[in-house]
This record gives structure tokens, C-alpha cells and sequence, in this order.
């Protein structure tokens, strides 16, 4: 199948190709999608090893090597967990009686 698709840069139509032959632009619709994809894939790569590498404050003193650290850590930790499930009750509780 042949194409011919007009460079946005030059103007040049190039046959067959998925860039320019005159500046060397990419002209291709399906080589940009795959591009993006493999540019988003890698954000979000990038994304979690950012969080695996940085944990959050409640997790880092769960691992230091002094115990006071540690119990802090875990305490911490404890009470997030708890205020996340009362904000969930609440949530829940709110949603029932709105809903009669």
C-alpha cells in the first residue's frame, strides 16, 4: 500500500516512510502513538520506582534500627489506620442515611 504523507514541517511528501526524507521529521500517525505509549509506559515506571524508593514517614521509621524509632513508627501508622477507618464509617454511615 502506498502513502504519501506531507511533512508539517517542510512540506515535502514522502512515500513509504515514517519520516521526512527532505528534514528528517517524523511524519508517521502510528509511529507517534508509539512513541507516546512507550513515553507514558515509562513515566509510570518511573513513578513507582519514586515511590518505592521514598516511602512515606510512617513507613521509614517501621524500618529504623533504633526501637524508639520503630515504636513511633508503628504507632503512627496505627493511628492513620485508624482515622482512615472512622472517615470510612462515616462515609458509609453518611451514604446509608442519605439513601433513606
Amino acid at each position: 500500500m502506498n502513502t504519501n504523507i506531507k511533512c508539517s514541517k517542510c512540506g515535502i511528501f514522502t512515500e513509504n516512510s515514517d519520516y521526512c526524507k527532505s528534514c528528517g521529521n517524523l511524519i508517521s500517525h502510528r509511529k507517534r502513538q508509539e512513541l507516546k505509549v512507550a513515553q507514558f509506559k515509562q513515566e509510570q515506571i518511573e513513578e513507582v520506582k519514586k515511590e518505592l524508593e521514598n516511602p512515606n514517614l510512617a513507613k521509614r521509621l517501621i524500618k529504623h534500627p533504633f526501637i524508639l524509632y520503630r515504636f513511633a513508627g508503628w504507632v503512627l501508622h496505627s493511628v492513620f489506620l485508624v482515622v482512615s477507618a472512622i472517615g470510612a464509617f462515616l462515609a458509609w454511615f453518611i451514604a446509608m442515611v442519605a439513601a433513606g
